[in-house]
């Protein structure tokens, strides 16, 4: 299909702003079996890749379990940062601790006591996502906006990019999100523990994938903000414009079809039923050209979550994903959030 100008000046504009980075590396592909070690589901098989679609296929089925934790007892606040260790255990010193920086809401429009997590794109800087923070809070909800797994000050000294967030190595992913999903709800527990009663979530990219998994296993978080989503995690990576060079490590090795066996405890659509039970609100936003997430696949996920009835709200954005960020869909994007959240917790 031929697109129109506005198409082909979107798809530039995104290529343009995708290939800025010039760190990204190719690295090679590994089914990661060592990452599993720690998990609470376990196979007999020995095949790799046999033993992974197993573990993906009790995972879903055991998910209660595998994101449960312990709820951290060394949370150390100063005002401004929250630090604790996180419940998963990696090889990297720097990855187990989290970083959270927080937005305290303005005490002339406080709201009681209202509180969201927010959960930035793959990749992001320290200073990304702080202006949207700062808007929460302007309008009376606290905001604690979560530094990823393998970003920001959790980022191993070797790395210049949080490649270990999401790579070529499998079961390493996997581990990555579990750890996510687990630090969040820790997050949870922290402000629960300060007398934060009405509950949020706000997440943009593969935070938004964090934050779906997150939402679907614990009941306390009452309103959702997914900003850019996705149905289905292989299809992203294997598809998309900013995973390109994490694809090259797989090709040859590993195709679509069997890379979704192996990344199905990944996908938000594998666990709507839990999703759909606490009926929750929630606000999907993608764009019409992102070719980072498809937007057919964003549909995907909305049609199956309004397919069981839930409060809903979608917004689509006449851009991509990576200028939603670019003025001057990003002062939209901002006020859809901050409008949606002020409605609805």
């Amino acid at each position: 299909m031929v697109k129109h100008w506005y198409g082909r000046k979107m798809d530039s504009w995104e290529m343009d702003l995708a290939t800025r980075s010039t760190d990204r590396v190719v690295r090679p592909f590994d089914w990661g079996l060592d990452w599993t070690k720690d998990w609470p589901v376990d196979s007999p098989l020995e095949d790799a890749e046999l033993r992974l679609r197993d573990l993906n296929r009790k995972v879903i089925a055991n998910s209660k379990a595998f994101f449960d934790y312990r709820v951290p007892h060394d949370f150390r606040f100063d005002g401004s940062w929250l630090k604790f260790t996180s419940p998963v255990r990696t090889p990297s010193d720097a990855n187990n601790t989290v970083h959270g920086r927080w937005f305290p809401a303005k005490p002339r429009w406080e709201r009681g006591k209202k509180a969201v997590v927010l959960l930035p794109h793959w990749n992001s800087s320290p200073g990304q996502h702080v202006a949207l923070c700062q808007a929460i809070a302007e309008l009376g909800i606290s905001c604690l906006r979560l530094s990823l797994p393998y970003h920001d000050d959790r980022m191993p000294p070797e790395l210049t990019r949080a490649d270990y967030a999401v790579s070529s190595n499998v079961a390493r992913t996997i581990d990555a999100t579990r750890q996510a999903v687990i630090d969040v709800r820790s997050c949870f527990d922290w402000l629960q523990q300060r007398g934060f009663e009405d509950l949020g979530i706000v997440g943009t990219s593969l935070g938004s994938c964090y934050s779906f998994l997150a939402s679907a296993h614990d009941p306390r978080i009452k309103c959702n903000v997914f900003n850019h989503c996705s149905s289905y995690f292989a299809d992203v990576v294997w598809q998309g414009l900013s995973t390109r060079h994490i694809r090259a490590g797989m090709e040859g090795q590993v195709d679509l079809d069997r890379l979704r066996l192996v990344w199905r405890c990944l996908n938000p659509v594998e666990y709507m039923e839990p999703f759909a039970a606490m009926k929750k609100k929630s606000f999907f936003l993608y764009g019409t050209y992102d070719t980072t997430f498809p937007p057919e696949l964003s549909r995907q996920l909305i049609d199956k979550v309004q397919a069981k009835g839930l409060a809903t709200k979608v917004v689509v954005m006449p851009c991509g994903h990576y200028t939603l960020g670019e003025a001057p869909f990003k002062f939209a994007v901002g006020y859809q959030i901050v409008s949606f959240l002020k409605r609805n917790l």
